[in-house]
């Protein structure tokens, strides 16, 4: 079975399954995922996305994380509409970069133009597309991340949009970053991401534009990594390929990784999937 998670309606419910594999129809890509909900005493608000698809002659890898915040109702938009926004671009075969980024800001209007249907929280997305099993897209907003392993070696494949990063730009458009309350760097003492998807209430002050970046997987590419930032919080780069890489079975490493960042006290909703290119 391609993907064993669980979807449900942006009217709410739980996002997704705890724990899932799947695997390429025509390589030896297989993937695993892991989810499990933070200490917080809301709702799980992690999303994800974790299949195989066939289009136009092509096989698709689609792997996806969603952090929402007040609220889950922008990353169970996301989980549903993001990818086939993105594949409905006419310019994804010939550009994928310029196609990504269309589909981000035109999601993002979506969203906007659906509230108050959809509340006035938001996410965080880090995508990736795999074509062919032989070339990787990665596109991200906000914190969640995507780390690429070759030869065991951790490459960040996606930028962490942190507003104390992007403060000019944010006060440009007229917002203000504060470290109060608390110790993290915050867009209007608010939110702790600099670009998001929804957000009705700060928009004016947030980017919803991705970074996107590729590459191509290689015989020396060991595995993907994606992730929410409860794992990133207690967890670098490399010790979390160092630990994926540990185990052949990607749906194990997912959950391995989860469990140590569970020991590591993290509060946060933790959600990993692992994509495994060989062996």
């Amino acid at each position: 079975m391609d993907n064993l998670c669980c979807f449900s309606s942006p009217a709410g419910g739980r996002s997704s399954c705890g724990y899932g594999k799947g695997r390429s129809h025509s390589g030896p890509v297989k993937f695993g995922f892991s989810l499990v909900k933070g200490k917080a005493n809301h709702p799980m608000e992690d999303y994800h996305v974790a299949k195989f698809v066939q289009l136009h002659g092509r096989e698709l890898g689609l792997f996806a994380i969603f952090d929402g915040h007040l609220g889950d109702s922008v990353p169970a938009y996301l989980q549903k509409h993001l990818f086939s926004n993105i594949l409905k671009e006419e310019e994804f075969w010939t550009d994928p970069n310029r196609a990504i980024s269309k589909a981000y800001e035109r999601t993002d209007q979506a969203i906007l133009s659906h509230n108050p249907d959809l509340g006035r929280g938001g996410s965080t997305a880090v995508t990736a597309i795999l074509v062919n099993s032989r070339l990787l897209w990665v596109a991200n907003v906000g914190d969640s991340r995507a780390v690429l392993s070759r030869r065991g070696q951790a490459i960040q494949m996606s930028i962490d949009h942190e507003p104390n990063m992007e403060r000019g730009s944010i006060e440009d458009r007229g917002g203000f970053v504060s470290n109060m309350p608390g110790d993290v760097a915050r867009v209007n003492g608010q939110l702790a991401v600099s670009r998001a998807f929804g957000d009705k209430n700060l928009k004016s002050h947030l980017r919803s534009d991705p970074d996107v970046t590729n590459a191509s997987i290689d015989a020396d590419t060991d595995l993907l990594i994606l992730a929410s930032d409860g794992l990133w919080k207690v967890m670098s780069n490399q010790e979390a390929v160092d630990i994926a890489r540990k185990t052949k079975d990607p749906q194990k490493a997912a959950k391995n990784l989860v469990t140590e960042a569970l020991n590591r006290e993290s509060k946060d909703d933790i959600s990993c999937i692992v994509v495994r290119f060989s062996g």
